[in-house]
């Protein structure tokens, strides 16, 4: 080897290149949850193809003491288990890294690289030698593997045998053979020279002894059920999709009612996405919490019922877990490109409230939110969250609870307050918010029948096709969505403003504080982020604008769509606003933003 080895302490990129459906996904989750009992700082991702089996899965773990948990680009440890993308994989390896292979298949000497080290291990051999069954021997590889990646990086073997004992505990037989594979692969780490030959090593780490580990729409499904939501209906679509997987799990724990054993709760598949958000349309009337979960074909679909609601005048909380697109587009990869769509959905005059969660615990809390904000202001609202905040497990701050929360159910008339009132209207303003007070059905034996209508209207609810009244009616929305503002998420900057604002949102924020921390090093300039977490825009994000010598707008879509929405919503000179677009559907690399950032910058 020509090239010095790579050596570190708790800093590395490890990638492990497996086939999809190959069962390597809940192996390669037993050494990330090793690094949380650990206490180590490390994030997560599993790019994944859209079929079920057969094509490549890569899944990394980023280790970084300094939080540094985003995608870094390179890596240090490649485990090639794919003869697919051997090649690829191969070429993606850090000169001075290591590269583990199944040497039961030797590699040519020709096909080897000067300035990595091979860590060329017999698995299929050692695994044939102890495991009779064809089929399990193929599961078990991954186990082996991973045991031999803990061996090689120092980790505990005790600590990830407890991780198994903890998964199979209810069956002893696979328990036992995963056990075997584990220490198998650890002996074979040590015994065979390997550990010593490879410079990298995680050990325990402090400060992440609180931590827990979960996925965006586990955390979303959590809210959603603390907020009071008892409706759900969807139509399935990734990546969207566990999130009402998960709500269902928890209704059925905590749903059902313990004398009677009744369900408490109501969970529809509908026959497509109108058909979904209609019935929580229809639920929200009838004063349940309800929500629809999709992404951005099921947007598409809805386009009439979001005006619909937005007109009539009706709560509803949806989901969009963001994906690539036009059409199909890639299912399984990340992008942030229905902002515009979601903004102004519907036909005609429309504008809605969209929130935009960055974290695990804004997934939980942005849920309770969206209920509030939906009953408070009778409209959709769209929670904007993305697939890779979605679907990939996160290490997270624990969730926190107020039992003394209530929900803001907003501008709902009891009995004894249509009792004293001499007259209401459906939508007559008589605060001045634009918010008009509405009932739920079967409040009041004679008064109160909740009109509702998505046609020209006045504010008696009666049909109108006046000019005056209409846009009278269109002006009261517009007045009840910019009253909305104050109680939507607040945007955070980081750093200090001055010569260069970065303006991102939700998942964008991890890679770019790295490529940040780059830049201060090499330009001396003055550098800050701001994280948008809502629209309507706030106060905020314009004086933000006005502080920074030079703006950059970084986004992953094409049409730099939360840079048009910026220009298009603030009285703001666009050609101050720079971009850097990225929406090739993988998890951003800081290397590729501060690339990108310091060719802007000269």
């Amino acid at each position: 080897m020509d090239q010095k080895k790579i050596e570190a302490m708790n800093d590395c990129v490890i990638r492990f290149a497996h086939i999809n459906g190959t069962g390597s996904a809940s192996a390669n989750q037993l050494l990330a949850k090793s690094f949380l009992r650990m206490g180590v700082r490390f994030g997560a991702k599993n790019m994944f193809p859209s079929n079920i089996q057969g094509l490549p899965t890569w899944f990394e773990l980023r280790v970084n003491d300094r939080g540094h948990t985003g995608r870094r680009g390179g890596v240090d440890l490649m485990v090639a288990m794919n003869p697919q993308t051997f090649a690829e994989d191969h070429r993606a390896v850090d000169p001075g890294g290591y590269l583990m292979f199944d040497a039961t298949k030797p590699l040519a000497e020709n096909q080897r690289r000067r300035d990595i080290t091979y860590l060329a291990v017999p698995i299929t051999e050692i695994c044939r030698q102890y495991f009779s069954d064809g089929k399990i021997r193929g599961l078990l590889k991954n186990i082996f593997t991973i045991g031999f990646v803990g061996g090689v990086l120092g980790i505990d073997e005790s600590l990830m045998i407890d991780l198994v004992c903890a998964t199979y505990r209810t069956q002893p037989k696979l328990l036992d053979w995963n056990t075997k594979a584990l220490s198998l692969g650890f002996h074979e780490a040590c015994s065979g020279g390997y550990r010593e030959a490879v410079g990298i090593k995680v050990t325990t780490g402090k400060g992440q002894e609180d931590r827990i580990y979960l996925s965006g729409n586990q955390a979303a499904a959590l809210g959603c059920l603390y907020a009071g939501a008892t409706f759900a209906a969807w139509y399935p679509i990734t990546p969207s999709t566990s999130l009402v997987d998960a709500f269902s799990r928890y209704c059925h724990r905590f749903r059902i009612d313990p004398v009677d054993k009744k369900h408490r709760f109501a969970i529809v598949q509908g026959e497509d996405e109108i058909a979904s958000l209609g019935m929580v349309l229809g639920a929200s009337w009838n004063g349940c919490r309800g929500f629809t979960a999709t992404s951005g074909p099921g947007i598409s679909l809805m386009m009439e019922l979001i005006g619909y609601g937005y007109y009539a005048e009706i709560p509803a909380v949806i989901f969009n877990v963001q994906r690539t697109g036009p059409s199909t587009g890639m299912p399984t990869r990340n992008q942030h490109a229905d902002l515009v769509a979601c903004a102004y959905a519907s036909h005609g005059d429309t504008k809605h409230l969209l929130i935009f969660p960055g974290t695990v615990k804004e997934c939980f809390d942005f849920a309770v939110q969206a209920f509030d904000l939906a009953d408070r202001f009778q409209t959709p609202v769209f929670v904007m969250s993305d697939l890779e905040l979605a679907m990939n497990d996160w290490v997270s701050a624990p969730l926190k609870w107020d039992d003394s929360y209530q929900p803001d159910r907003g501008k709902v008339l009891s009995a004894e307050e249509l009792e004293a009132l001499d007259s209401w209207y459906r939508y007559e303003d008589r605060d001045g918010d634009g918010i008009p007070y509405r009932t739920l059905p079967m409040t009041h034996p004679a008064k109160g029948a909740n009109l509702t209508r998505g046609s020209g209207h006045d504010q008696f609810g009666r049909y109108t096709e006046n000019g005056a009244l209409y846009r009278e009616n269109l002006d009261r929305l517009t007045r009840k969505l910019e009253n909305a503002v104050d109680r939507l998420p607040d945007p955070i900057v980081y750093g200090k403003t001055g010569d260069v604002g970065l303006i991102c949102l939700g998942t964008t924020l991890e890679p770019l504080q790295e490529a940040v921390d780059l830049l201060l090093q090499e330009t001396g300039k003055t550098m800050s982020i701001m994280r948008i977490r809502s629209f309507p825009f706030s106060l905020g994000v314009e004086e933000y604008i006005d502080q920074c010598d030079t703006v950059i707008v970084v986004e992953q879509s094409r049409d730099a769509q939360l840079r048009k929405l910026l220009v298009s919503e603030l009285p703001i000179n666009g050609r101050s606003l720079k971009s850097v677009l990225v929406y090739d559907g993988l998890p951003l690399t800081a290397g590729q933003l501060s690339a990108e950032i310091r060719q802007i910058l000269g």
